[in-house]
């Protein structure tokens, strides 16, 4: 299961990380985060030595939220060398998650 992180270690997981990373900005409430889990777990198995899969639970990290213009869940952030390359939202297809993942 992908690593829940928090506004004190994103810049350092993510921004500073040398692979692609997907990070997952969901909530707990959220039926369409429960169904992508699932989803992104899969991912996560199929990309474990070329990809980095990380969650943000918006609720407890608001400011992460805010910062990058999160306003709704679940929203899939793709980022690479410290710059997001892809933004998708809602409930998306595996292959359409690993594509924007892969294409960077």
């Amino acid at each position: 299961m992908a690593a829940r992180i928090t506004a004190q270690d994103f810049d350092e997981l993510v921004l500073k990380a040398g692979v692609p990373v997907l990070v997952d900005f969901y909530s707990d409430t959220c039926v369409p985060c429960k169904m992508m889990s699932g989803v992104v777990g899969d991912i996560e198995d199929e990309t474990e030595e070329t990809a980095k899969i990380y969650k943000v639970n918006v609720n407890y990290e608001e400011s992460l939220a805010e910062t990058y213009n999160v306003l709704s869940v679940p929203t899939f952030l793709v980022f690479q060398g410290g710059a997001e390359t892809a933004r998708l939202t809602g409930v998306v297809a595996k292959d359409v998650l690993m594509k924007a993942l892969t294409n960077n």
